[in-house]
């Protein structure tokens, strides 16, 4: 008579024992108390009342990015007021994490994005030898990368042109965007006029 079966069934029931154990051990160490009063209460009626500031987006605006964009950028001085005590050398600091998809050169050169020499005053998704989203080809049909929407657009570019190929969440600060937008409009042998 073989006592294989025997040493099989002692070696599960031998696994088993061990993961009650553990089980058992780790349920006293790490004991779960539940706490007899809660830590702190809400008194709803004595809460203040809330700001004009903090008060939610209206409906439309949470139903439209572009609207939600557009009510933050009125607290926001106008991109020309900003672009008055802009420092290109800080845009071109905070533009590195551009040049992971974007060149900068006067050569013009695509990288995963199109070059963004000459880039104020240029139509959306008209770079040469660069293939453009279908969103960014119809955004250009009716923009140009003026002062104001190259503003809106690093705020949030997938709320301004959905559908384009940018990855890029966008840059919240103005005072960034403004630094960002005084390096690009240097990067032109004859930059655009200030506004």
């Amino acid at each position: 008579m073989s006592l294989q079966p025997n040493k099989i069934l002692g070696a599960v029931l031998a696994v088993a024992v061990v993961a009650f154990a553990i089980d058992f051990v780790s349920d006293q160490i790490f004991a779960k108390q539940e706490p007899t009063a809660p830590g702190y209460v809400v008194d709803m009626k004595a809460a203040p009342a809330v700001a004009a500031t903090d008060a939610p987006a209206p409906a439309a605006a949470q139903a439209d990015p572009k609207a939600a964009a557009a009510s933050a950028a009125t607290d926001v001085a106008p991109i020309a007021d900003r672009l008055k005590t802009a420092d290109a050398a800080a845009g071109e600091k905070t533009a590195k994490v551009c040049t992971a998809c974007h060149s900068f050169a006067n050569t013009g050169d695509n990288k995963v994005g199109p070059g963004l020499w000459e880039v104020v005053n240029r139509k959306p998704g008209s770079h040469e030898g660069f293939k453009y989203s279908q969103g960014m080809t119809t955004f250009g049909e009716s923009h140009t990368w003026d002062y104001a929407t190259l503003d809106v657009y690093l705020t949030n570019p997938k709320a301004e042109v959905p559908g384009n190929k940018m990855a890029f969440a966008g840059l919240k600060k103005p005072e960034d965007r403004a630094n960002v937008i005084a390096y690009l409009r240097s990067l032109s042998a004859n930059p655009a006029p200030m506004p």
